[in-house]
């Protein structure tokens, strides 16, 4: 035979009915058995009903608009899995923009051997992360490629919602003498993942922090407070977050080492691995950046949910380089807070 053959087996599945095949991408009728069986059940609505290409909203008024890729590995970790990671870090980023998730779209790459029960799984955390922060999916898409080539499921997620607070927010509003905000303990996302996937033998199991932080930041807009800057604190955590923002608003940042926290277990972790708890990333925490006047009224809304009962004060936005970032630690010296030359924890989100 020659190079230019080609073989005319049919894809369809051979034997197992347990695993995801070629054949469910297809297009045909195992593909219908899947969506009938696992997709669509989990996400019933209207919308989906309808079995068309798209979704037709009505639209009025502002809107944040957003979109991101999941390719965290393990697919399942301690407090989440890539369902629950993908639905509340899109409701999470249309938090920062003050716009309240009302819309989502999910696309699903499957690998050719994923079990059916980890698709389930993922499916059922995806439906219950959509109803606790409020959103519906109206749209989507599966496709499935070969064996070896995406590490299980990747998922691509993007979400529309109307913006809430009237004034911008953004690096541009930030002002010297702003308060800057934490919302909670940082570095258990991080961590969780990575003993995760090396199966390291903690004394403790350190879960994810992954959650849907939108409640709280609206109950700080409704209020009326000057939230001048929102930031998720995902890959590059904390410390590449105040760069950021620092280099953006043309700023510096002063931020208090003793103020931030986190936990004894997420701590001596990274003294382990070497790993700075300021670079670990989060799924469910954000910083604040508000008016002076509001800094205490801020931190009283934020604690009053479970999400954010940990909300500190960490700094203030002062009016050096721009861009420069400083820690002040437990003696009184501070460190230049820089961002990471390279990736500190891959494929965590």
């Amino acid at each position: 035979m020659s190079d230019r053959d080609f073989s005319l087996a049919c894809p369809a599945p051979a034997g197992g009915d347990d695993t995801v095949q070629m054949a469910h991408g297809g297009g045909g009728r195992a593909m219908e058995r899947l969506l009938d069986t696992i997709i669509r059940p989990a996400f019933d609505n209207p919308h989906l009903a309808r079995r068309h290409d798209g979704a037709v909203l009505d639209l009025a008024g502002p809107v944040a608009f957003t979109t991101d890729s999941y390719v965290v590995k393990p697919l399942v970790f301690p407090g989440g899995d890539i369902g629950t990671l993908a639905v509340n870090g899109t409701v999470n980023d249309l938090a920062m923009c003050g716009a309240r998730a009302a819309h989502l779209s999910v696309g699903l790459i499957l690998e050719e051997g994923l079990p059916l029960d980890t698709l389930r799984r993922v499916v059922a955390s995806m439906r219950s992360a959509v109803d606790a922060a409020g959103v519906t999916l109206v749209t989507g898409d599966t496709k499935v490629v070969d064996h070896g080539k995406a590490d299980g499921l990747f998922v691509n997620t993007a979400g529309l919602g109307p913006v809430v607070s009237a004034a911008p927010i953004g690096p541009d509003a930030v002002r010297a003498g702003d308060a800057v905000i934490l919302s909670g303990d940082i570095g258990r996302h991080g961590i969780a993942v990575m003993a995760a996937r090396e199966g390291f033998g903690f004394e403790t199991v350190i879960e994810s922090d992954c959650a849907p932080v939108v409640d709280p930041v609206m109950a700080l807009i409704e209020a009326g407070l000057a939230v001048h800057c929102l930031r998720d604190l995902t890959r590059g955590g904390l410390a590449s977050a105040a760069v950021e923002i620092a280099e953006a608003a043309g700023v510096s940042i002063a931020l208090d080492e003793a103020s931030i926290p986190v936990r004894e277990d997420v701590n001596a972790a990274c003294e382990i691995l070497g790993l700075d708890p300021l670079h670990v990333a989060n799924e469910g925490r954000f910083v604040a950046f508000v008016a002076e006047a509001d800094a205490e009224r801020a931190i009283g809304i934020l604690r009053r949910f479970a999400v954010s009962a940990g909300a500190v004060r960490i700094g203030t936005v002062g009016a050096g380089a721009a861009g420069e970032v400083t820690c002040r630690g437990a003696l009184g010296v501070d460190r230049i807070v820089d961002m990471l030359s390279g990736e500190q924890l891959p494929r965590i989100c």
